[in-house]
């Protein structure tokens, strides 16, 4: 978070406004809390007749709960991360920008400061990226977030049923989340169809709430699987093709090429890696396996532009070959 909401939060209104942003949270908290209550108690334990199949349905609910729950709070509860202070312009330059007469002055400042720093993209104007509420040049796929009041990583969007920002550090966990939702939903919706259409036919044997307990459980899994399957399968696509969702309305602007949608695509393998990691064991995991820091990424014009490369990690090894795809080497941690 930024200065800016931590004094937000020292006043009353500051206060009222960070509760408010955890509704959407506690309404899906709320949500989940309930299904797993008409799912183990009104489904299972009191509607089931057969003691075999109850176990392994309760066996597998509890899987995908576990998996969707797990994904969702990682979520939640990664930091946007904090832009290392070689990156902050110093006041006294600050100052000499706001008071330079012309956006080419600005301009020669911003890339002087600039020089020694690993980015690519610039502005319409061919300027480096600045950022005038953090004072820093923004890195890479960096954007300022209006709600979290600073600058993030690889930002993707600011999500408000997550209360966070899907940066580079959550981004992995945010797609786990999606595809382990829909999971859950198409798990809860097919082990249930059985008793839905019984009590159609007048001959579901649960009686009293339970039997609309059982009915809206069906229901409210359809509906939250048929708004997730064209997220989820959105978001499939922007790893597949190394894009954000800011990226994919707007093309980054690198210092050479120009503005470019595809300019971070490396083949879908490598593009797949640098989300999830090499290494399959941690694919389908909440834990984090994304390749590099978040503030340099390699970019498909290599031959053009490789000195912005080098700086990407220490341990990376790049072959550059036609279709420029890095091998997946990177082993990595949230600093």
């Amino acid at each position: 978070m930024g200065n800016d909401d931590h004094r937000r939060r020292k006043t009353p209104c500051g206060f009222c406004m960070a509760v408010f942003k955890w509704i959407p949270v506690l309404f899906i908290t709320a949500v989940i809390a309930w299904s797993y209550y008409a799912y183990v108690v009104e489904l299972c334990i009191r509607n089931s007749q057969n003691r075999i199949s109850m176990i392994f349905m309760l066996l597998f609910y509890h899987l995908f709960l576990t998996l969707f729950m797990w994904s969702y709070w990682r979520t939640i509860m990664t930091s946007v991360g904090r832009i290392p202070d070689q990156w902050r312009i110093p006041d006294e330059e600050v100052s000499r920008l706001f008071r330079a007469d012309s956006p080419d002055t600005q301009k020669r400042i911003l890339n002087n400061f600039a020089r020694d720093l690993p980015v690519t993209n610039r502005t319409m104007n061919g300027s480096v990226r600045f950022c005038e509420k953090c004072k820093i040049i923004k890195p890479d796929r960096a954007h300022h977030c209006s709600v979290c009041s600073c600058c993030v990583l690889k930002m993707d969007h600011h999500c408000p049923w997550v209360n966070n920002c899907v940066n580079f550090y959550n981004y992995k966990y945010f797609v786990l989340f999606l595809g382990y939702a829909l999971v859950y939903c198409l798990y809860v919706a097919f082990t249930s169809l059985h008793d839905f259409v019984e009590f159609w036919k007048g001959q579901l044997n649960a009686s009293g709430m339970g039997r609309f307990h059982i009915l809206f459980l069906f229901f409210i899994a359809i509906m939250f699987a048929i708004s997730l399957v064209s997220l989820f399968g959105y978001h499939i696509y922007l790893v597949l093709v190394n894009r954000t969702t800011l990226e994919s309305f707007r093309a980054p602007i690198f210092r050479v090429g120009g503005p470019d949608k595809n300019g971070y695509n490396l083949g879908r393998y490598a593009n797949f890696c640098e989300v999830f990691g090499d290494d399959w064991q941690y694919w389908f995991l909440p834990v984090f396996s994304s390749f590099g820091d978040g503030k340099t990424f390699p970019i498909r014009h290599m031959e053009e532009d490789t000195e912005s490369l080098l700086g990407y990690h220490s341990d990376t090894r790049i072959e550059l070959e036609e279709d420029f795809l890095p091998e997946p080497r990177f082993q990595d941690s949230i600093p």
